[in-house]
């Protein structure tokens, strides 16, 4: 049976203590003002957040595996999508799909360019790989990198890339063919194109159903040049190293999705003790009762299915754990999760009645939020794709 461990919890305290004094606050006027905080990710460097599971050499905390640098970075997305989702997404962007590619695939050298900053939350970098035609069909690709005269030139376009136009962004790596196979199927790579290249423009950012606070922005590429040596990883392996970061990153979501319901059960317990209807408080109605009693549940499973699977991602680090059977926690965490996040707040909005269609109350923020954990980093759709497969299944 899987347990967090006291330090665990104790680091969950800390993380829970600063959202609650610093974050929380503010994220009801960062909402309406659809303002991204660039001034508070220097302060979430400086409490470590983004250097966890980067070594000490790279400006990161320099955790061993055997301390679960994973799970710890999972706690501290529960905690701060508890407060506010698009925070949390932040984090898990910056680190997930900003970092990890580079930390995985980088050079000793673009790891010692790019990754001191990111850790430090000095900057933020960005994952190019959803594209105008190709979402869940990732593969389907269509910006193109041709190699000239020592530069890769890459032309296309990325779209709802999180993080991408911040003040503080630094790098975005993307997905492009870089030729075809013997086969007829293209040859994709991730190259990294850091801010500010020549031809390389963030669009206005999304007018978006939630994650108000999130930066998220398509990007277009025209002629964009970059050094030969910011291909990441293998030519021709992009596809396959950008999968292996969406496992990570779905127990990531995982995470964030946990902190939402967790919130919603919260928020739900308290507003159904005071709020009187009928002469008593709603919470005596079995009506009320039964659905929090239902959040409680789903709270419960949310944790130990992702931390089963974030605890299995530090196991596997170590080579005591198959990718594949992480490969397959990874996508039941982050099913169960997200689906749930929208339930707890469907459930939430009704309990509230009208105050919870108002923006006086979080829970209509929460609410907006949820619907998209369904959808990024692999569909729910998708996630049943691979967990039949997984199976044995012919999916």
């Amino acid at each position: 049976m899987f347990e967090l461990s006291a330090d665990h919890e104790e680091f969950r305290a800390h993380v829970r203590d600063f959202a609650a004094s610093e974050i929380a606050p503010q994220v009801a006027r960062w909402s309406k003002e659809h303002h991204f905080p660039a001034d508070l990710i220097p302060t979430l460097g400086e409490l470590g957040l983004f250097g966890l599971v980067v070594p000490e050499e790279y400006g990161g905390a320099g955790m061993h595996h055997e301390e679960g640098p994973f799970t710890y970075l999972c706690l501290a997305i529960e905690e701060l999508g508890r407060v506010d989702q698009s925070i949390g997404i932040t984090l898990e962007a910056g680190v997930g799909l900003g970092i990890n590619p580079i930390l995985r695939y980088g050079t000793a050298e673009q790891k010692q360019v790019f990754l001191p900053d990111l850790a430090t939350g000095q900057a933020l970098a960005g994952f190019g790989l959803t594209e105008p035609e190709a979402g869940s069909d990732a593969g389907g690709t269509r910006t193109k990198a041709v190699l000239e005269d020592g530069q890769w030139v890459v032309d296309g376009a990325k779209s709802f890339i999180t993080n991408s136009g911040t003040p503080v962004t630094s790098v975005v790596t993307v997905t492009a063919r870089t030729g075809t196979r013997a086969d007829g199927t293209p040859e994709i790579s991730a190259i990294m194109v850091p801010a500010g290249t020549p031809g390389f423009t963030v669009e206005p950012a999304y007018d978006k159903l939630g994650w108000w606070i999130s930066d998220t922005h398509g990007l277009t590429f025209k002629d964009v040049r970059v050094p030969e040596s910011h291909l990441l990883g293998t030519r021709g392996k992009g596809y396959a190293q950008f999968l292996a970061t969406l496992d990570d990153g779905r127990v990531a979501i995982a995470a964030l999705a946990t902190g939402c319901v967790v919130r919603m059960l919260e928020e739900c317990v308290e507003y159904s003790k005071r709020r009187v209807s009928f002469g008593q408080p709603i919470a005596s109605y079995q009506g009320v009762s039964f659905q929090i009693a239902d959040l409680q549940v789903m709270a419960e499973a949310c944790r130990l299915l992702t931390y089963r699977a974030a605890a299995m991602k530090d196991s596997m680090e170590l080579g005591k754990v198959a990718a594949s059977e992480f490969k397959q926690a990874a996508s039941v965490a982050k099913l169960y999760t997200s689906e749930a996040a929208v339930s707890a707040t469907r459930i939430a909005t009704q309990i509230f009645g009208g105050n919870g269609f108002m923006e006086d109350y979080p829970i209509a923020r929460f609410y907006r939020d949820a619907k998209i954990l369904e959808i990024g980093e692999g569909t729910s759709e998708v996630q049943r794709i691979l967990i039949a497969r997984g199976l044995g299944l012919p999916a």
